[in-house]
């Protein structure tokens, strides 16, 4: 099993689930490496967004709330970063302010991006996922490094009922390398 094929599958998996939603950045054109996952998913399951992270994470919180399992896809969590306030301020305190009432149930994938065969720079290798467990007490940070992580982590998020939501983080350089 192979780290990119195991992505995909999982993908087809959780778009074969009649309530999942896709949307994000490159979603539903070329753009980054994660498409290549998505690029055998029915268009009518995928919500293009433009480069708006904050709204992007806010819209997700809303459609959650109306019962869609919504994946919310960051290419990187340097661009995860610009929904911190989504993230920290709405996702992760619903449940707490609501007493439990309230519990959106996001899948936020994100990545660490590749730094080979070519560097793309800091602005997007970084890895906040030791950062974001400080800071978050409803929502879970699971790291992807081996390929047999993939699927198991993403069904448990989709199917958790503990009213968590759950940040997945792959690594890019994996996708070719493991």
């Amino acid at each position: 099993m192979k780290y990119f094929d195991e992505l995909k599958r999982t993908m087809e998996w959780l778009s074969d689930q009649e309530n999942t939603i896709f949307i994000g950045q490159a979603v539903e054109v070329p753009g980054t490496a994660m498409f290549n996952t998505l690029k055998d998913i029915d268009m009518n399951k995928r919500i293009e967004m433009p480069v708006f992270e904050d709204t992007q994470l806010g819209i997700s919180v809303g459609m959650s709330l109306t019962g869609k399992r919504v994946i919310s896809i960051f290419p990187r969590w340097n661009f995860l970063l610009c929904a911190t306030n989504q993230l920290v301020n709405h996702l992760d305190k619903f449940p707490i302010m609501s007493d439990g009432k309230i519990n959106p149930k996001i899948i936020v994938r994100t990545a660490v991006g590749s730094e080979r065969p070519l560097f793309p720079g800091h602005q997007h290798i970084g890895n906040m996922s030791n950062a974001f467990r400080g800071m978050l007490s409803s929502v879970n940070v699971i790291e992807l490094n081996e390929p047999e992580e993939i699927f198991p982590a993403y069904e448990k998020a989709y199917n958790s009922e503990d009213g968590k939501s759950t940040i997945l983080v792959e690594f890019q350089d994996f996708y070719n390398e493991k």
